[in-house]
């Protein structure tokens, strides 16, 4: 293969695509900067998943063993009624064949994932923290980039890796493009509390009426993590992920203050957590994910939404393409980055398909004869281990029957 003068790319956003992004990028010869808002790695966030053509690409980059040796132990899901008794047991898929079940046999926190990722490139990446982008131009030879430091720079590229909220997203789109965001209807928040001695490695999974649920899962022998959803379709709703975060607190406390189980103490952990985050769950659609020298990676491109179970392996199989182009295409960006697109978005069709609304409210019960319904049948077929069976003999995971390419150049480098 021809080597080509390396590329100096600038890679906005230092979570997951990014920093693997700069893994592959830098082992082929090319200059990365990563640039990160907040001032020092955000090693935090809930727990997540890998799954399919995920655990292939991490894999490829040599660092599944690291992955391994931080692995949430969550030897399955568990629903639960109001007094805590179980419903239901569907135990994560080990065998190494098929799809994974509700847990995935590779679950992890984000940040130690975050951190895996950056011990594997902080020697060859020129790491910014405390900054972002805050403008650019470009012109066909180079994009000039603007800093919330009041510094500059010039750059072959621009990586907009920058998440689901994504600002350079916003300032590529075209005049007129249709809002991003596609809406699942349902809201999500996640905090930290201590973990007791009835909190046990499962996860359990809580419903209660008007569409509400609750999962408990512990990572650690010191915190569980809560998590509670709410189906709901109101502008109030959609709107609270903006506010500060003491009416976030409110807003779930009210919703959530009559819902049983274990409720009182999540809502007690809740009100000292440092940890907690709310948003709304959504997928974003676009079609347009590079425009001259910029290029959008990771959720900032698509974004599946928590329900997908995909949103870990998709940055990681985004950047694992990006990078096999870019390397291919040095010298021709457009050729790069249009191989990018018609590579990566039959994949990503797949894994945004793959959240049907319809089957979530179905999975969210409103009333308290559905809760009962839909118990007595997660009962039946945990007992007959239907979940159990059907995971082990599909055929494909929730990334289709869709293939990582093969780039030997890339792994060799």
């Amino acid at each position: 293969m021809t080597r080509h003068a390396p590329l100096n790319i600038l890679v906005c956003g230092g979570g997951i695509a990014g920093p693997a992004l700069a893994y592959w990028l830098t082992r082929t010869g090319h200059r990365v900067t990563v640039v990160e808002r907040f001032p020092a790695l955000r090693a935090s966030g809930a727990q997540v998943d890998l799954r399919g053509q995920g655990i292939e690409a991490i894999d490829r980059m040599g660092l599944l063993d690291a992955v391994r040796e931080q692995l949430v132990h969550e030897p399955g899901v568990t629903f639960v009624g109001t007094r805590g008794r179980a419903r239901g047991t569907i135990p994560a898929n080990t065998s190494g064949h098929g799809r994974q079940t509700l847990t995935s046999e590779y679950e992890i926190m984000r940040g130690d994932l975050v951190r895996i990722l950056h011990a594997a490139t902080e020697n060859d990446v020129n790491y910014v923290f405390g900054t972002s982008v805050e403008s650019f131009e470009q012109d066909e030879n180079q994009v000039r980039a603007h800093f919330a430091d009041g510094s500059s720079g010039e750059y072959d590229l621009l990586v907009g890796a920058d998440g689901q909220g994504s600002r350079i997203r916003r300032a590529i789109l075209p005049p007129g493009a249709p809002e991003p965001y596609w809406k699942v209807g349902i809201h999500t928040a996640h905090w930290l509390i201590p973990r007791t001695g009835s909190d046990s490695d499962f996860k359990n999974t809580f419903h209660a009426p008007n569409g509400r649920m609750i999962m408990r899962r512990s990572h650690s022998v010191d915190d569980t993590q809560v998590y509670f959803f709410l189906r709901e379709q109101s502008a109030e709703a959609s709107a609270i992920h903006r506010e500060p975060v003491e009416e976030q607190k409110r807003f779930w406390a009210e919703r959530f203050r009559d819902a049983g189980w274990q409720t009182e103490r999540f809502l007690d952990g809740m009100t000292k957590s440092e940890s907690f985050y709310s948003q709304e769950a959504l997928q974003v659609r676009t079609d347009t994910w590079a425009e001259g020298r910029i290029v959008l990676l990771g959720d900032a491109a698509h974004c599946a939404s928590p329900y997908s179970g995909m949103g870990a392996s998709g940055a990681l199989v985004g950047a694992y393409v990006l990078a096999g182009e870019l390397d291919r295409h040095t010298d021709d960006l457009p050729t790069a980055l249009a191989n990018y697109d018609s590579t990566l978005r039959p994949f990503v069709n797949e894994i945004q398909a793959s959240v049907k609304p319809r089957l979530l409210r179905l999975g969210m019960p409103t009333s308290r004869l559905a809760i009962d319904v839909f118990h007595g049948l997660t009962t039946l077929g945990c007992a007959l281990h239907i979940p159990e069976l059907v995971a082990r003999y599909s055929l494909q995971d929730r990334g289709g029957a869709w293939q990582l390419p093969a780039i030997p150049d890339l792994i060799a480098g």
